[in-house]
């Protein structure tokens, strides 16, 4: 049996978190954006230094990086596909 810590959204795209180890994921997920965020911009921002281009764009891949690595995680460890689903039933007119 395979281990999901995610579900298909009921509507809409994307995944919700269905076990403690999802709900840690998203947290450490923005745990690390915050303190890469922090680290790279605000803390150079905060000693009043203007980052170089180079250092942006390195915040940047690490943050595409990031991003992407918890992407394929959600997706690995969701219980089905992911893709848009529409809200069943409606208002008649």
């Amino acid at each position: 049996m395979a281990d999901y810590w995610f579900k298909p959204k009921t509507v809409g795209y994307g995944a919700t978190p269905t076990d403690w180890r999802g709900w840690a994921l998203i947290m450490g997920f923005g745990a690390a954006e915050m303190l890469l965020t922090f680290f790279m911009v605000g803390w150079p921002a905060w000693k009043g230094e203007v980052p170089s281009v180079t250092q942006f764009i390195l915040f940047l891949v690490l943050v595409a990086s990031l991003t992407i690595g918890f992407l394929w995680l959600c997706i690995v460890k969701t219980d089905g596909s992911w893709g848009w689903r529409k809200p069943s039933g409606g208002t008649k007119n």
